[in-house]
């Protein structure tokens, strides 16, 4: 019997409403390099940790819930950061695709390369992977460091890929006041996204602080304490610079 590769995961959704097109089965990877500091999942950083779970053992419990996903619907694999675990992936969404099923990642980009072995093991996976929801945390570079605590470039660079071979895209970003809420950064967001050629969807992800209590669990410092979540108006602006309603497809579900 031909060994499977395992995959390492920190939990389970079975009914994602917000994660890619219709109703979505998640999966979110153990593992992360980024250090976000508004990541409201600071217990998937750890690398090697999580339940291990062979591809076969995720699509059998996934398609018990296929009956409500309508025609849009599938399975999304989040993290941590997934591509971290790219020969599971590479094995899980080839066997999706065998059983018929929609697939998305949802990415940050950090793991992307244009060096191998990682690059043909990413063309490879994109021959499986219907829709990728990217996050850009944020255009400027030195800014992207102070949030993240590293650089942007092959980030950008997996973007344009993306773009080259027209691969589906959903562009997400997350506003923080004082880091990336301010008009500068959002208008040059803006140009960034536009010279690709293959974004569905721009979405706006207001900052939050639902998770705080996971960093003190941890025994983290928060290091956006006092900081509050974007007003509505705000909200609203940020919209508009990126002229979200520009972006049509799966806009409504």
């Amino acid at each position: 019997m031909e060994e499977q590769t395992k995959g390492y995961v920190h939990s389970i959704e079975t009914f994602g409403s917000v994660d890619g097109p219709g109703v979505r089965f998640v999966v979110f990877m153990q593992g992360c390099r980024m250090r976000c500091e508004f990541c409201h999942n600071p217990d998937t950083w750890n690398i090697g940790g999580g339940k291990e779970y062979t591809a076969d053992a995720i699509l059998d419990q996934a398609e018990r819930y296929r009956s409500y996903w309508g025609k849009q619907g599938g399975i999304t694999i989040s993290g941590g950061e997934p591509l971290l675990q790219i020969d599971f992936l590479i094995e899980l969404f080839q066997k999706a695709k065998e059983r018929g099923i929609h697939t998305t990642i949802d990415t940050c980009g950090k793991p992307f390369s244009h060096d191998e072995p990682f690059f043909s093991r990413f063309e490879e996976l994109m021959n499986y992977t219907d829709l990728l929801l990217f996050d850009i945390k944020h255009i400027d570079n030195e800014a992207h460091k102070k949030l993240t605590h590293w650089g942007n470039e092959n980030i950008l660079e997996m973007a344009q890929y993306l773009s080259d071979i027209k691969k589906p895209v959903w562009i997400r970003h997350v506003l923080v006041p004082e880091r990336s809420d301010y008009d500068e950064y959002l208008i040059r967001l803006d140009a960034f996204i536009k010279t690709l050629e293959n974004v569905d969807r721009v979405e706006i992800l207001p900052y939050h602080t639902m998770g705080k209590y996971k960093w003190e669990t941890l025994g983290l410092t928060y290091p956006l304490e006092g900081i509050e979540p974007p007003t509505k108006e705000r909200v609203e602006n940020a919209k508009r610079l990126l002229h979200i309603e520009d972006y049509t497809k799966y806009l409504t579900r």
